[in-house]
């Protein structure tokens, strides 16, 4: 078989139906659309509008507080630094920073406020760790195998 002899399936790509070709291929004149109005028009994109009525998300009531100053921090667990370390993409030897767990690809996305370290899982090292935030027990675990936590 040679690169030019390739086919897909039978079936495995379907035609789109082709619109407005006459009346004898069911989807011709109006193509689907019925007559007239803003629906009939191109360009038109209708998401929450309902012909002029007061839309559903304005007639319901708003509940709860949305605090939009909100910081968002990024997980790091014991077992990921742990995992991180033995596959040679941190060194325990050198300080661990929030920027050393980004180049690991422990930490991913760009809206983060910064870095806590979380205890699931475990660590058997000796590491020193500088994040905005660690919960008790991590700061413990951390400590136990005789590395330090440092927060910001």
């Amino acid at each position: 078989m040679k690169l030019n002899e390739l086919r897909d399936n039978a079936g495995a790509r379907l035609k789109s139906k082709r619109l407005g070709r006459g009346i004898g291929s069911g989807k011709g004149k109006t193509s689907g659309k019925g007559v007239k109005g803003q629906k009939a028009r191109e360009g038109v994109a209708l998401n929450g509008f309902e012909g002029g009525q007061l839309p559903i998300y304005r007639r319901l009531p708003k509940r709860g507080f949305v605090n939009v100053f909100r910081k968002v921090y990024a997980p790091v667990n014991l077992g990921a630094l742990e995992k991180a370390i033995a596959a040679g993409r941190l060194d325990a030897g050198q300080e661990i920073t929030e920027a050393t767990l980004r180049e690991a690809g422990l930490v991913r996305g760009g809206k983060v406020a910064g870095v806590r370290l979380l205890a699931t899982g475990e660590i058997t090292r000796a590491v020193k760790i500088t994040v905005s935030g660690a919960s008790t027990a991590a700061v413990a675990a951390v400590e136990k195998a005789g590395g330090t936590v440092a927060t910001k």
